[in-house]
């Protein structure tokens, strides 16, 4: 968790169980792409999003880029996003030509419900064919049913991104569980990781079987190797895929132990006129998302922050206000850009001590 005193965001946090699974996957001879650790990997993930099939892949970009690969997303389509996300939520559809158009939050930080719908009814006839990306932003479930019923509305396709979400759950189900497709990351930084990766999910045999294929070259069952179209090497490594289920283990700990962190910070900061966003039921509490009181109190912190050799980011700069999407539509923005402008992620790692929590706490309150 720590490297010569230094306090990280949201460090992997491992131990033995992680070091004898992935062991055992070496001493199995399946160190390439494919094998048992795989296969059950797949299975639990499934199994935890309420989906009937998951492909482990490289990332959670890869697998969104095989689910605009599979609806054949190019610039004929009109995809509408948050724009309070990391910008991997819009990249593959931005590579294959897609238009882009970006929604503002609400007080939660996910999308504006209101405002996604007067953007599907402002596209919806300036092209046949629309998608919604959702986020469950920072491990807090959107609201991913409401989101659907629009989808089905107005003829747009629903993919979900719940990279940020794993083990978080909502009223509408587990995260993951919506949507055409879903995907979520596990990533170094992730409530669970498998160093890097990341999984499809979805309800449709063929649909996973396509994306496997896609992820694997697209080789045709042949003796040799027959393509019929071009195809990615997003697979997960077994080993990789090892780790990943040990860490799955422990996810039901580290969602208890990064609530208590969240609890941690709220009580020591909201007196000093911190706040924080509304609580979200069966959010997994990645990482705690706190508000300075103006820009100046954020940009201060995070500089004695560093200065104390502790990490701390910025909430996500919204998409609308990055360069490379200047030309891009955004249906408000101002809830999304005081996010921005006063918002601190706080290191939130399952091994972080109380010690440090308090160390942490004493420099924003002084």
């Amino acid at each position: 968790m720590k490297n010569a005193g230094r306090i990280y965001l949201s460090p992997p946090c491992t131990g033995d169980e992680e070091r004898a699974v992935i062991a055992k996957a070496f001493d199995s001879g399946y160190i390439a792409p494919c094998g048992p650790f795989v296969d059950e990997f797949e299975k639990r993930l499934a199994k935890l999003a309420n989906r009937k099939f998951a492909v482990a892949v490289s990332s959670a970009t890869a697998a969104l880029d095989l689910a605009m690969a599979e609806y054949g997303v190019d610039e004929t389509w009109v995809v509408i996003a948050p724009t309070l996300t990391f910008i991997a939520t819009v990249g593959p559809a931005f590579h294959r030509g897609a238009r882009i158009v970006f929604v503002d939050s609400d007080e939660t930080g996910n999308i504006d419900i209101t405002l996604l719908e007067e953007a599907l009814k402002e596209y919806r006839s300036f092209s046949p064919h629309l998608m919604i990306i959702g986020v469950d932003l920072y491990g807090r479930c959107s609201r991913n049913g409401e989101i659907a019923r629009l989808a089905l509305r107005y003829g747009a396709k629903f993919i979900l991104d719940s990279a940020e979400a794993v083990g978080a759950i909502s009223e509408d189900g587990p995260a993951g569980s919506q949507g055409e497709m879903a995907v979520f990351s596990f990533n170094g930084n992730k409530i669970i990781t498998t160093s890097g990766g990341g999984a499809l999910l979805c309800d449709d045999e063929d649909k996973a079987a396509r994306a496997r294929k896609r992820s694997q070259q697209s080789r045709e069952n042949m003796p040799w190797y027959e393509h019929k179209e071009v195809g990615y090497n997003y697979r997960m490594s077994n080993i990789l895929a090892a780790l990943g289920l040990a860490q799955l283990e422990k996810l039901p700990r580290f969602i208890e132990r990064k609530k208590e962190i969240c609890r941690r910070y709220k009580e020591g900061l909201s007196p000093f006129g911190w706040e924080f966003l509304p609580s979200v039921e069966g959010e997994n509490y990645w990482l705690t998302i706190a508000l300075a009181p103006s820009q100046d109190a954020r940009d201060n912190a995070l500089r004695k922050l560093e200065q104390a050799n502790i990490e701390a980011r910025c909430v996500w700069k919204p998409m609308h206000l990055q360069s490379v999407f200047a030309q891009a539509r955004v249906f408000g923005g101002k809830v999304s850009e005081n996010l921005f402008n006063r918002g601190i992620c706080l290191p939130s790692g399952s091994g972080l001590s109380n010690d440090d929590i308090e160390r942490i706490l004493l420099l924003l309150c002084h």
